[in-house]
């Protein structure tokens, strides 16, 4: 597989809830990494239908939403509406 290194869609502004905050902090992870990944187009721990969607939202503009695990084994979301202003790290608990 060829790496994807090229940011496919912007971001926005970049928020982060404070459950998502501890759990990066706790398992020594940095958000830019996460971020790198969604900005990219490696969707993480997502369905293939699901991550099908997202390949077709960067075209169409429709809502992003990609799944990490942390070092330490806590699954977070990273979300970048459809309006491409603002993208949250958060829990899926928190949404």
């Amino acid at each position: 597989m060829i790496a994807k290194t090229e940011k496919k869609f912007p971001l926005g502004q970049i928020v982060a809830t404070p459950g998502a905050v501890n759990a990066m902090n706790d398992a020594g992870d940095h958000p830019n990494d996460f971020l790198f990944r969604h900005a990219t187009g490696d969707w993480g721990e997502v369905p293939r239908e699901d991550a099908e969607l997202n390949d077709l939202a960067v075209i169409d503009g429709s809502r992003i939403l990609s799944a990490y695990i942390t070092k330490s084994g806590e699954k977070l979301w990273i979300i970048t509406e459809a309006d491409r202003s603002s993208t949250t790290i958060l829990l899926p608990e928190e949404y």
